[in-house]
């Protein structure tokens, strides 16, 4: 009887080092994440030095075509934002991950100059911060995606007029949740 109780002491203990060991699964999240940020970063940066480019055809466009191209101009600009935000939203994964399950990032803390943002205690904490970069997303996609609507009745507008007021509540509500 003793042994058979030292024979489950030892697959526990080696069960329990594979279990904590298999935490570093998470690395592979975390890498992912980093890349795609990085790509998105790169990716988006190319836009913006593209709508930068073409910003010459602005000044020398007719007037009519100015309105077209400023509207073209301000929805690539927030698309641009878009990008960037969502790049954001991967760097907070990847750091948040590898805080929560590998280790506190030592440079981050010897610099002095870690971010409150950056700054993830617990799993709630980490989709906090990843449901606040998604809803500046999605506020910022419905501000590209209005700026080439067309109303052609009344309920359009009242339409409108209520995706701005969910907009307007969405945000209201984020910043109640944070104090």
């Amino acid at each position: 009887m003793c042994t058979g109780v030292i024979q489950m002491e030892t697959i526990e203990k080696y069960f329990e080092k594979l279990l904590w060991g298999s935490r570093h699964m998470v690395i592979a999240a975390v890498i992912a994440s980093l890349l795609l940020s990085l790509l998105l970063f790169v990716v988006t940066a190319v836009d913006v030095v593209g709508l930068l480019s073409h910003s010459s055809d602005y000044f020398v466009a007719s007037v009519a075509d100015r309105k077209v191209l400023k509207i073209e101009m301000v929805a690539h600009t927030v698309g641009a934002i878009d990008g960037f935000l969502l790049a954001t939203i991967l760097l907070i994964f990847a750091l948040g991950l590898y805080e929560l399950f590998i280790s506190d990032i030592d440079a981050a803390k010897k610099s002095g100059q870690s971010s409150k943002v950056l700054v993830i205690n617990s799993l709630d904490d980490l989709k906090s911060k990843l449901a606040k970069v998604i809803l500046m997303i999605l506020v910022v996609t419905f501000f590209e995606v209005s700026l080439s609507m067309s109303f052609k009745n009344a309920l359009d507008l009242v339409y409108f007029s209520l995706g701005i007021l969910m907009v307007s509540l969405a945000l209201y509500f984020s910043s109640k949740s944070s104090h």
